[in-house]
């Protein structure tokens, strides 16, 4: 049976919630298969979020990884391309880290591509009536720190798909005047991430880069 990782983020900076976590704790508690689906809401800690995602990679052995997490202002669900190695943070993680000009993995490639269907799964999200595009930059913060981890995990198991879907705030929590998606639209567009990776081996070849 193909099992899929799934996993979001806990709150962090003024954010009371974290959309990206509370779509995750969705989809478990609706999964109705047929993959297996474990989730997991991760630390917003540059060394906490790494380490636990590294234990259930190497407890639950995914053929899939889908992390995910909040990138507030975006008006969009963006599957993200390309991670860097770079840590670069303009705040301080939860447990109070700030590493500047810190590479994710010493040694490892400046960047790594999203093993996931990235074109394809930003089209199905956007054919179900939810604004979804590929993003190319997943910044410098936790986000890309996971998502790079993820793909350096993924480059040593043959066979494992590993990449990162950014979410905007959901309608209930957006600052004023904030872009935002009902957190039940962030649950299903993450539905069909999971059911496109699966169906589609290799992405579609369309355009989806940017100017700027």
């Amino acid at each position: 049976m193909t099992t899929v990782l799934l996993t979001g983020f806990e709150p962090f900076a003024a954010d009371p919630t974290n959309p990206s976590g509370e779509a995750v704790r969705l989809v478990g508690g609706g999964w109705d298969g047929p993959s297996r689906l474990v989730t997991e809401v991760l630390p917003v800690t540059f060394s906490g979020a790494a380490d636990r995602l590294g234990q259930l990679v190497e407890l639950h052995r995914p053929d899939v990884v889908i992390a995910t997490g909040l990138a507030g202002g975006r008006d969009a669900v963006t599957p993200e391309r390309v991670a860097i190695n770079l840590q670069d943070a303009r705040i301080p993680d939860n447990a109070g880290s700030q590493p500047v000009d810190v590479s994710c993995v010493p040694g490892g490639p400046t960047a790594l591509f999203s093993s996931l269907p990235v074109k394809a799964i930003a089209r199905d999200i956007a054919a179900g009536g939810i604004p979804s595009r590929v993003s190319l930059s997943a910044g410098s913060y936790v986000c890309n720190h996971v998502f790079y981890v993820a793909a350096h995990l993924a480059a040593t198991r043959p066979g494992m798909r590993a990449g990162f879907i950014h979410v905007p705030w959901d309608t209930a929590h957006a600052p004023e005047g904030q872009p935002a998606l009902p957190l039940s639209d962030i649950a299903a567009a993450l539905h069909v991430a999971i059911a496109t990776t699966l169906a589609t081996p290799a992405d579609i070849s369309v355009a989806a880069g940017s100017i700027h």
